[in-house]
């Protein structure tokens, strides 16, 4: 029985993305005044619930891989749970966010009732993104293992995103908030996210097989880096940090930190790593 833990771990994953999809949908745009009687559209803010739910789903997600290989209980049905979870937790529910954003955006338009349904699908490129790379994942299971991913980890996408209604209820920044209710932007980081997941660029894996300093520099630079971003920008934090964990791997030399257990395999590491 304890060998399954890891596996009630990873649909616990999954019971996060699903509530994280609720606390998008349900409160739906609502119609709101100012002190001067002004009308405009807006989100609840409940519905950075979700938000606070794929970071739950983030962590259990980490957690099963780690308690995977503490028990030897790796196997190919805990990489398709992993997988499938994760789709939905990663993809579907920031999909939603998104959505969600380019709704409020166009509402907020005065073209807004000419606006197609169209406008708003590319939302869903991210969760179709997502499960490309999750599907390549799982083919490339057992191959030989390095301290590198092919593509950004589908977690690190979907934690990018789920930093929005966090920074948007929470900024005091005029341009900042303004910056999120913009489409184009919106959909340059739905188009960023996913051309990073499909593309097959070396991403750090961020799993140690020991801590110690010289195979896990890279590694301690991304946690000192989302420290420093946390107490200078909060919430903001999240996106600056995935940002530089990818600028860290592309730009710095990778032979610095190649693991040394190659007995540690992708096929249980959990794709938050």
């Amino acid at each position: 029985m304890i060998k399954q833990l890891p596996n009630l771990f990873t649909l616990l994953n999954l019971v996060f993305g699903c509530l994280a999809c609720v606390a998008v949908l349900q409160p739906g745009i609502i119609l709101v005044s100012d002190q001067s009687g002004q009308y405009y559209y807006e989100l609840p803010e409940q519905i950075w619930l979700a938000s606070l739910f794929i970071g739950a789903g983030a962590l259990v997600d980490y957690l099963d891989g780690m308690l995977a290989r503490l028990l030897k209980a790796g196997s190919a049905m805990g990489r398709e749970l992993d997988s499938l979870s994760d789709v939905v937790t990663f993809g579907v529910a920031p999909s939603l966010i998104l959505y969600q954003f380019l709704r409020l955006a166009f509402a907020s338009e005065q073209t807004a009732l000419d606006q197609s349904t169209l406008a708003v699908l590319p939302a869903f490129l991210l969760p179709a993104a997502a499960a490309w790379r999750l599907a390549r994942f799982n083919l490339q299971a057992g191959t030989a293992a390095t301290s590198y991913f092919q593509g950004l980890p589908v977690p690190a996408a979907g934690l990018f995103v789920a930093a929005l209604p966090l920074i948007y209820w929470n900024s005091h920044t005029a341009w900042l908030v303004s910056l999120l209710l913009e489409p184009l932007f919106l959909y340059g980081v739905i188009l960023l996210l996913g051309g990073l997941m499909i593309s097959k660029i070396p991403i750090l894996a961020f799993k140690f097989a020991s801590f110690a300093w010289k195979e896990n520099k890279l590694r301690y630079a991304v946690v000192l880096l989302a420290l420093v971003f946390a107490v200078l920008f909060q919430w903001l934090a999240i996106p600056l940090t995935i940002v530089a964990y990818v600028l860290l791997s592309l730009f710095l030399d990778r032979k610095s930190t190649r693991l040394n257990s190659s007995h540690v395999s992708e096929s249980r590491m959990p794709s938050s790593a």
